[in-house]
């Protein structure tokens, strides 16, 4: 079942076209995940599906409407987005920003109600963070603030999520604490979830769905099988990658590689250098 659809979806702005004639159906109740290289379009892919920003042409379709039709707060009920750079909650408690989440279904003078209350202790509950409920956002470490997050972002109650490199800035155990928290998301309340990652083996072990973007455009969509392989692998990042087997997961994964070598690849990786090099001068 599709609930969530793109076709022909062209963003950019200006003359400048970061997505092109992208159509992808999102599986229902699954895990998908959106790889790709820096500046391909990941997150500006994101964001024109849940409409933080517009697009230039094309649809994005829920439920078969269009979402650039859709009530907002209609839509809010549907959907909800975890941003790369979360807006910064200062001076916050943690029941506080969790609290943002039931913007949604607040009526008349906005006062929260019991069954406001209820969803919040319950998403501080699925996060594991509930024992953080009045202290200070600030106060909280990195893994500790993102799943706080990902907690307003189930008080939204929606059925789909979408999550911006939610591993991001992590360590390693906070980022297997993070995704195994959406897995069991996924898994105990048939959550659709759609995130960015930069871990093709994180991607690998935790997605159903991969889509590969290059250049604003898909090199590949499907089962981890399908395009976590050495030939999609080097079309998308212009690796050599050798790729093994996770030896718990049985999914495959990407145990080495090299750095294919060509002129262009060669230039880009060394221009920065040398623009560093010469504001010193």
């Amino acid at each position: 079942m599709v609930r969530l659809h793109t076709k022909d979806l062209n963003i950019g702005y200006g003359e400048h076209h970061i997505v092109k004639d992208l159509s992808v159906e999102i599986p229902d109740q699954k895990i998908t995940t959106i790889i790709g290289p820096n500046g391909c379009g990941k997150s500006t892919l994101l964001k024109a599906i849940t409409r933080i920003i517009p697009h230039q042409s094309g649809t994005v379709l829920l439920d078969g409407e269009q979402i650039s039709k859709q009530n907002t707060k209609h839509l809010a009920k549907k959907m909800a987005i975890l941003p790369q750079t979360p807006e910064s909650a200062s001076g916050l408690t943690v029941a506080e920003l969790v609290s943002y989440g039931r913007f949604p279904y607040q009526k008349g003078f906005g006062r929260l109600t019991k069954k406001d209350y209820e969803m919040i202790d319950w998403a501080l509950e699925a996060t594991g963070t509930m024992e953080y409920k009045y202290r200070s956002v600030d106060a909280l470490s990195g893994g500790q603030r993102q799943r706080v997050w990902i907690a307003m972002a189930l008080a939204q109650e929606t059925e789909i999520i979408f999550l911006d490199e939610p591993t991001t800035y992590l360590d390693m155990a906070h980022q297997l604490e993070v995704l195994e928290l959406l897995q069991e998301l996924n898994a105990s309340e048939n959550r659709t979830i759609i995130m960015v990652l930069h871990d093709l083996n994180q991607a690998a072990r935790f997605a159903d769905y991969i889509i590969a973007l290059k250049n604003g455009e898909i090199v590949k969509a499907g089962g981890y099988e399908e395009v976590i392989t050495h030939d999609v692998l080097k079309e998308v990042f212009h690796i050599d990658a050798e790729i093994g087997r996770d030896p718990r997961t049985q999914k495959p994964m990407c145990i080495t590689y090299n750095l294919l070598k060509g002129e262009n690849i060669h230039e880009k990786a060394i221009h920065p250098v040398r623009t560093l090099a010469a504001s010193h001068h």
